[in-house]
């Protein structure tokens, strides 16, 4: 069969596998990519009515708490440091505005596309200190553990990270341990999968009794992984399928594990929306010191301050929808962000308001 052909297939079958179903699947996919490739290519729309796949906390940059955007730009102000940073971080707002704002205001900011990019720079400008916003989920964690490395062998004492990684499988407990998020299963994420392995979700699968698919990125495969949440539900069975053997394996990337093993240790961080959790972040350890901007500018994080009527937090927990937000494409838009759902290109917000509006 052709593509076609086959989604003409998997859109039948799960109709009719859900055909009178009075309560409706709730199937959440924890991955921004997936977010943004449901959305664009409107896997949405082939859903029967009581199937739903909603977005949970797979935009790195929309999880990560306004307490450390806080934090950022007012390192950033200091001037005598420079904040290196991926493109979507720059944009978003904290109570002390945006990196971007500050920017403008005169403050160093520069958008670099890796870890040895921001590595490249400090050895090129010695007498600056650069800090690299180390935002993501294990995807990105491995490269900024390789960039530390690097510089502890360098002795580059001009480079350091403020890290604010996030682990997945801590999130999606804390979301199941939530009697207000309804949710039947997971589209697992795909780029992170290839990291950890399809076997770390055993547990939501043993523990919690939720099924779990690994799938690819194309409108296909995401069609193929609900189809199979959706086989699973109603047939009352509870596995975990890795519809991706290309490139998840069941032990992930051990090379990639065992370099965030070597300069992390798992500790407690502060998502938008959940708050903090034990052991869902990642601190740099004792040895590494030196490369932690948080300890060399002795940073202490404030509180959190969410935008004024933004629901970006319901959003990434699968609690509401963006249109259901009152600022969404009137006062937030793309253009004029204001909550990170919108600024981020793998947001939810702006996944809708590019492909769903209508």
């Amino acid at each position: 069969m052709n593509p076609r052909e086959l989604m003409q297939m998997y859109t039948r079958e799960l109709s009719d596998l859900v055909a009178g179903r009075a309560t409706p699947l709730n199937l959440m996919e924890v991955c921004g990519t997936h977010t943004v490739n449901a959305c664009r290519s409107g896997v949405h729309s082939l859903m029967p009515p009581n199937v739903r796949l909603i977005s949970g906390p797979g935009c790195p940059v929309c999880v990560t708490a306004q307490r450390y955007i806080d934090a950022l730009v007012a390192l950033g102000r200091r001037g005598d440091v420079t904040i290196l940073t991926y493109g979507d971080m720059i944009r978003v707002a904290g109570a002390g505005g945006s990196l971007e704002i500050a920017r403008g205001e005169g403050a160093d900011v520069r958008v670099v596309t890796s870890t040895l990019e921001g590595l490249e720079i400090a050895r090129r400008e010695p007498g600056r200190q650069f800090v690299f916003a180390a935002v993501g989920f294990e995807t990105t964690a491995p490269a900024t553990a390789a960039a530390v490395l690097q510089a502890a062998a360098e002795s580059l004492r001009n480079f350091s990270i403020l890290p604010a990684h996030k682990l997945v499988l801590p999130a999606m407990r804390t979301l199941l341990n939530d009697p207000e998020v309804k949710i039947d299963g997971f589209v697992c994420p795909g780029h992170v999968s290839v990291i950890i392995g399809s076997e770390a979700y055993r547990p939501i699968v043993s523990e919690y009794h939720k099924p779990c698919v690994v799938t690819g990125f194309e409108a296909l495969q995401i069609m193929q992984g609900v189809l199979h949440l959706a086989r699973q539900i109603v047939r009352g069975e509870t596995r975990l399928e890795n519809l991706y053997p290309e490139a998840v394996s069941p032990q992930g990337n051990p090379h990639a594990v065992t370099l965030i093993d070597r300069v992390f240790v798992p500790g407690t961080s502060a998502w938008r929306a959940l708050g903090e959790m034990p052991e869902s972040g990642l601190d740099v350890r004792e040895e590494f010191a030196a490369f932690d901007a948080f300890r060399k500018f002795n940073i202490r994080l404030g509180e959190d301050h969410e935008p004024r009527g933004c629901i970006c937090g319901k959003v990434i927990t699968g609690r509401a929808v963006p249109v259901e937000c009152r600022l969404f494409g009137t006062v937030c838009t793309p253009v004029y962000a204001v909550g990170p759902c919108m600024v981020s290109s793998e947001g939810t917000c702006q996944a809708w308001f590019k492909y769903r509006r209508h």
